[in-house]
């Protein structure tokens, strides 16, 4: 018997709309090798991985009259090819460039009648170099067998990893009087079903907390925090179909470096330069600072929960950007999370630096989800920060270079910022609306500043 949605899962799609695509995604730079790499390369590799991750052949079928959630059934029509799509950039390939090319394609919704997932091969990348683009909707990402399909594609050494897979005979789709009448038959035994069922998108915070693992005393504590509106902002506008994408990066050594001497950890010094950066960039725009003025993130954290198990939670942060020195905006950051801590068991970088594969596109969803279950009148801006393998990872013998994040903007939520760390760098994705991040760029530039005025600190 097909899967059905859970009520979450369901949700995504219910939500969705054309300004708000539900789905996360991920830009990744590699090295071009020796013995080259083009489109019939990765075809390949993705036609023999994708048995680890059998949802990628499935496609959401609705049931006739909304009787049910919908269910996962095999496309017994799939198409690789219409996945995994080719693409290259005009001569001489700048990251402005490629840049562009990301927020279109992450512009459009993924196509309903056919598995919610696409990857992109975009060549002629300047300086001898290729990027992988990732398409991945929210309901694929389900939270107890979350996977994305990025995770199976790498491999720790630059050798192919022969991974054959096996024949696939797709199972043969149920009749509209089948899925009518199994509806029916759990009805019967469920009469709440079809509450859950009618409620669709529509989700209390309480709900959207406890699904993703929050422990009851945590729950209070949000319930307490979001009751306050959050603070008026250029963030929070009415939002279009178009985006803009940016990206900046910077050592990961300066971030421990700033962590050495003032204290914390690298999460902490992450979000004092997002607070730098933001205070610069508002500056630019001459949005009125005063003292007391805030930016409130919504933080995304995998913890421990009751049972031991790794669950993704949010916390409320406000963010001091009215605070002119960056130190005290530092030990600001870092009083706030460790108070959001105090009743949550957090899961240390190392140990999901060390899940197999490249976890990282997996978990940013896993927080994209959390964002999506709360109001954006409750928060100013989704920082997803996800800590990364620190040795080389490999696609078909290519290196991976560069990784960036792209997490989905919610109603009213003109900009996203997707963290992530690899190999010794720290990645910055930003995701903004295009009328309203118009200067995307320059907040770019702002957090690179923001970094450089705290590694000032400690010298």
């Amino acid at each position: 018997m097909p899967d059905r949605l859970s009520p979450l899962d369901a949700s995504f799609l219910y939500m969705e709309e054309s300004s708000t695509p539900m789905h996360i995604g991920g830009v990744a730079l590699f090295q071009v090798p020796e013995s080259g790499f083009d489109a019939d390369r990765l075809m390949e590799l993705v036609d023999a991985r994708l048995a680890m991750v059998p949802r990628y052949r499935q496609r959401v079928r609705e049931v006739p009259g909304h009787l049910a959630a919908p269910l996962w059934i095999d496309d017994e029509k799939f198409d690789l090819s219409y996945h995994v799509r080719r693409s290259a950039l005009p001569r001489p390939g700048t990251t402005e460039q490629l840049h562009e090319l990301v927020a279109r394609v992450l512009s459009r919704p993924l196509d309903r009648d056919r598995p919610l997932w696409e990857i992109y091969l975009v060549e002629g990348v300047e300086a001898a170099r290729f990027a992988i683009v990732t398409k991945t909707h929210q309901a694929l990402v389900d939270g107890i067998s979350a996977i994305e399909i990025g995770e199976v594609l790498f491999d720790n050494a630059p050798e192919d990893t022969e991974l054959r897979d096996g024949a696939w005979i797709p199972e043969r789709a149920p009749s509209d009087l089948r899925l009518v009448a199994d509806a029916v038959s759990e009805l019967m035994q469920r009469p709440t079903a079809l509450v859950d069922t009618a409620r669709r998108g529509v989700m209390d915070i309480g709900r959207s907390v406890s699904r993703v693992g929050s422990a009851a005393a945590g729950a209070l504590k949000m319930a307490q925090t979001v009751t306050r509106t959050a603070p008026s902002s250029p963030l929070n506008v009415e939002i279009g179909e178009s985006r803009r994408f940016a990206t900046t990066s910077a050592d990961l050594e300066s971030f421990k470096q700033v962590r050495k001497v003032h204290g914390g950890d690298v999460n902490d010094v992450v979000l004092a330069v997002v607070t730098g950066g933001l205070r610069t960039w508002l500056q630019t725009r001459g949005e009125p600072i005063t003292s007391r003025s805030t930016v409130r993130a919504l933080v995304p954290v995998s913890v421990n929960d009751d049972e031991g198990l790794d669950q993704v939670t949010s916390f409320i942060v406000d963010l001091p950007t009215g605070e002119g020195s960056p130190v005290v905006r530092l030990h600001q950051v870092g009083y706030a999370m460790r108070a959001n801590l105090e009743t949550r068991r957090a899961v240390g970088a190392e140990r999901l630096a060390g899940l197999a594969g490249f976890a990282p596109p997996t978990l940013h969803a896993l927080g994209a989800r959390v964002a999506s279950g709360l109001s954006s009148r409750v928060f100013n801006i989704v920082i997803t920060n996800v800590p990364g393998p620190q040795e080389p990872r490999y696609l078909a013998g290519a290196r991976l270079l560069e990784a960036y994040p792209v997490s989905p903007l919610a109603k009213g939520q003109a900009l996203s910022l997707g963290v992530t760390s690899y190999d010794g760098t720290i990645y910055f994705g930003l995701y903004g609306d295009r009328a309203a991040m118009p200067d995307l760029d320059v907040l770019a530039r702002c957090l690179d500043d923001a970094l450089v005025e705290l590694v000032e600190t400690t010298t």
